[in-house]
């Protein structure tokens, strides 16, 4: 396997500690975010998209990180990242969709607006914040409903769906995220940040330095 990525990225960062936990070996292919080299047509003729990340395979392109994540523990035949109980492949199946179309963009305006446009020299509008906050607290709500009462969302143990979940809200700290309400989710992100393959992925590292700054 092959994967194409910027370490940075959510869905990147999402990919890189899920093929971790699954044990997927893979060679890497880094590309540059900020530089746009997933714009470029050398990179476009593997995601059309022009997203990351991208994974090659057996003469297979796959994209779509959530997918990755599955091809991946079905190819390594681990269950205990992606059990076999079908109910429990279903609940990771659905919560791998619901963070795509819900989770993702309750976390990412934090993202755009209290990471990636101080990196741009940019200021956080918090007007934009304060229109969107009711947004992420209703999504928020449902993910602290969920676990209630739980370690990990689909198992007694950390499975892909925890890493997928994690994963828009990666940078917390930094994204600002209200969290102060959330008991629950603050329990959890603990538990999935305390995982090796977790702190493996952290992104921090391959961030460079004048960016950091910007953030402090």
């Amino acid at each position: 396997m092959k994967l194409y990525f910027d370490p940075i990225t959510v869905n990147c960062r999402k990919v890189v500690a899920g093929l971790d936990l699954i044990g997927a070996d893979y060679d890497e292919e880094k590309l540059n975010y900020f530089a746009g080299d997933h714009k470029q047509p050398a990179y476009t003729k593997i995601n059309p998209n022009a997203e990351l990340p991208a994974l090659q395979d057996d003469g297979m392109t796959l994209w779509e990180s959530n997918a990755i994540l599955v091809y991946a523990s079905e190819k390594l035949r681990n269950t205990d990242a992606y059990p076999a109980d079908p109910k429990i492949r279903a609940d990771i199946t659905r919560w791998s969709l619901w963070e795509a179309s819900k989770w993702f963009p309750a976390c990412y305006t934090y993202l755009v607006e209290n990471v990636v446009k101080p990196i741009l020299d940019d200021k956080p509008d918090q007007a934009v914040l304060a229109a969107h906050a009711p947004t992420f607290h209703a999504a928020a709500s449902v993910l602290e409903n969920a676990l209630e009462g739980r370690e990990w969302l689909c198992d007694d143990h950390a499975t892909i769906a925890d890493v997928i979940v994690a994963s828009p809200m990666h940078l917390h700290p930094v994204q600002k995220l209200p969290l102060d309400d959330y008991p629950n989710i603050r329990g959890w992100i603990a538990r999935v940040e305390a995982l090796p393959s977790w702190k493996k992925s952290d992104p921090i590292p391959h961030i460079p330095e004048e960016y950091l700054a910007k953030l402090a």
